[in-house]
C-alpha cells in the first residue's frame, strides 16, 4: 500500500472530483461531452506515456510541444497532397523518432544536460516552423477527418489507441527486461552499468520512443480538425510533465508508473469542464491545476526525506 500511496492518492482525488460532479453537476456525465473530453486528451496521453519513460530515466524533454507542432504540420501537408493515412502515420512516427533521436544523441552521446538540449530544440523547432509557415494553417481533405470514419467511430478509435498503448507499455515496464532497465538507469546509472546495462543506450532509446509517440499523437491530432494549426503543440510539454509528476512519477527518476500518469492526466483534464458545469470562472483552472501540481511535488519531497 505504501509503495503505491501517491498513485492511490491521485485516484482518490479523481474519485472525489467525479463524485462531486455526480452530486452537483450531473450534466457532466452526458455521453457525448465525456467522449469528446477523452478524445481531446487521447493525444496527450500518448505523449505522457513517453514522458513517463523519460522522467523515470532521470531525464526531461521540454521539446515535445514543438515536435508535436512540426510533425502535425508535416503530416498535414502530406495528407493534403493525397497521401493515404496508412502511409502518413509511419512517416509521422518516423519523423518524431528522428527528432527524438537527435535529442537522445546530444544527451546520451555527448552527455549534455537534457533540460538544456531540449530547451534549445524546443526554441529552434518552434521558431523554424514559424519562419516557414508564417502562421498559415494546413487545410485537410474531408476524407482525413476521423480516419475516414464517422465522428463517433473515429473518437472511439483514438481513445482505444491511447488506452492500448498505455496498457501495452505499462505491462512492458513491469514484465519486460528493457522496461526494468529504464528504472535501473533512473535509480542509479553507475550501478546499472556495473550490472551490465548500457545507461547511454537506454537514455538514447527513451528519447527515440518519446519522439515516436509524439509523432503518433500528432497524427491523432490532425484527424480531429479540418485545419492544422502551426502552434497546435503550444504548452503540451507542460501539460504532460504535470500529468506525469502529479501521477506519482518522481522527477528525480527511478520511480513511478504509467497508471499513475494516466490518473494524473484525467485529474488535471477534469478541472476545466468541472468549473464550467459548476459555473465557476474559467481563470481558476490554471490556479487549481497549479495547486494540484504543487501538492504533488511537496508530497514527493516529503516522502523522499522520510525515506532518506
Amino acid at each position: 500500500m505504501n509503495r503505491y500511496f501517491r498513485e492511490l492518492s491521485v485516484v482518490g482525488a479523481l474519485g472525489a472530483v467525479l463524485i462531486a460532479m455526480a452530486v452537483f453537476a450531473p450534466a457532466f456525465y452526458q455521453p457525448q461531452p465525456l467522449l469528446s473530453l477523452l478524445t481531446r486528451e487521447a493525444p496527450t496521453l500518448v505523449v505522457a506515456c513517453g514522458m513517463a519513460l523519460v522522467i523515470i530515466c532521470r531525464q526531461i524533454d521540454i521539446s515535445v510541444g514543438s515536435m508535436f507542432s512540426v510533425v502535425s504540420v508535416c503530416a498535414g501537408l502530406l495528407a493534403a497532397r493525397g497521401w493515404p493515412l496508412l502511409l502518413v502515420l509511419p512517416v509521422a512516427m518516423l519523423l518524431g523518432a528522428l527528432l527524438g533521436a537527435f535529442n537522445g544523441f546530444l544527451v546520451a552521446g555527448l552527455r549534455l544536460p537534457s533540460i538544456v538540449v531540449t530547451l534549445a530544440t524546443m526554441v529552434a523547432l518552434r521558431q523554424g516552423l514559424n519562419m516557414v509557415r508564417q502562421g498559415e494553417f494546413v487545410n485537410m481533405p474531408d476524407a482525413v477527418q476521423w480516419f475516414g470514419l464517422s465522428q463517433s467511430a473515429g473518437q472511439w478509435l483514438m481513445v482505444a489507441i491511447a488506452l492500448a498503448l498505455l496498457v501495452a507499455l505499462g505491462l512492458a515496464m513491469r514484465h519486460v527486461a528493457a522496461g526494468r532497465f529504464v528504472y535501473a538507469v533512473g535509480t542509479d546509472a553507475e550501478a546499472a552499468r556495473l550490472a551490465g546495462i548500457q545507461p547511454q543506450l537506454v537514455t538514447f532509446l527513451v528519447f527515440v520512443f518519446i519522439g515516436a509517440f509524439t509523432g503518433l499523437a500528432a497524427m491523432m491530432n490532425i484527424v480531429q480538425s479540418p485545419q492544422v494549426q502551426p502552434l497546435s503543440g503550444m504548452g503540451l510539454e507542460l501539460k504532460v510533465i504535470a500529468a506525469v509528476v502529479v501521477g506519482g512519477v518522481a522527477i528525480s527518476g527511478g520511480r513511478g508508473n504509467l497508471w499513475g500518469a494516466f490518473a494524473g492526466l484525467l485529474l488535471l483534464a477534469c478541472v476545466a469542464p468541472a468549473l464550467t458545469h459548476l459555473h465557476i470562472e474559467a481563470y481558476w483552472e490554471k490556479a487549481i491545476q497549479g495547486g494540484i501540481i504543487l501538492l504533488a511535488v511537496v508530497a514527493d519531497g516529503v516522502r523522499s526525506r522520510k525515506q532518506n
